[in-house]
């Protein structure tokens, strides 16, 4: 059920739309339209836009644009949009190699669930995850849609460094590490790919409101990959998602 958008100031130069309590990919789309209805008009005064599970924020510079224009555009964009779901989302297909030094928490999440190491990945690469958000690192994508099957606590000690490209499972999440970190979550493989590369013109590979299609493939596959990848030879495979 549609609820009417909350308009709030966030300080002197933001401004906040809430769309609802939850998590879904019905608000998320009412979301992702009214993001994607700003990138493309490309209003002045408009600084960024930053997109959440359920709201968006809006950064705008108050001398180009004071707050009482901008909710006003606001209010007009939403009465534009508010029966338009997000239909141009795209697929991005991750490659992975799973277990062994790639995964090295596989086999642990495979036996909490009481499942097999082949189960674990049969149910990992099924789905199409929403990417709802970005945030915690760069390019670090916040996805839904894993099976609850898999579902695994985070680490009682966190790992002080994680290669780039790792792919865990913290509790009934899944994601990537887009840069070496430290982090909790259990290790099941790795993508040769590089979700965050600042040296790209696009630095950032994955967008909220998009979908994500991990794909399993071989050691041979990863450092084939790998080397392309750092050739800048290599180019994911992207396709329109279709409900």
């Amino acid at each position: 059920m549609y609820e009417k958008p909350k308009i709030l100031p966030e300080g002197d130069r933001a401004i906040l739309v809430e769309f609802g309590n939850e998590i879904s990919e019905e608000c998320n789309n009412k979301v992702m339209a009214l993001y994607n209805f700003f990138k493309e008009e490309k209003p002045k005064g408009i600084v960024s836009l930053i997109p959440t599970y359920r709201s968006l924020l809006i950064k705008y510079d108050p001398l180009l644009m004071p707050y009482k224009q901008i909710a006003e555009k606001v209010e007009k964009a939403l009465s534009s949009i508010k029966d338009t779901a997000y239909k141009n989302a795209k697929v991005i297909e991750i490659p992975v190699v799973y277990g062994d030094e790639f995964g090295p928490d596989l086999e642990f999440v495979a036996s909490y669930n009481k499942l097999t190491p082949e189960e674990v990945i049969e149910i990992h690469t099924k789905p199409l995850y929403r990417i709802y958000m970005l945030g915690f690192t760069m390019g670090f994508a916040y996805l839904g849609g894993m099976s609850e099957k898999i579902a695994t606590p985070r680490l009682e000690r966190p790992r002080e460094k994680i290669p780039a490209g790792s792919v865990g499972i913290a509790d009934k999440q899944t994601g990537i590490y887009p840069i070496e970190s430290p982090g909790g979550w259990r290790l099941i493989g790795q993508t040769p790919v590089k979700i965050y590369d600042p040296n790209s013109q696009n630095p950032i590979l994955l967008e909220a409101g998009n979908y994500l299609k991990f794909v399993r493939i071989t050691k041979e596959e990863f450092f084939k990959i790998k080397e392309e990848v750092n050739q800048g030879k290599f180019k994911v495979n992207m396709y329109d998602y279709t409900n």
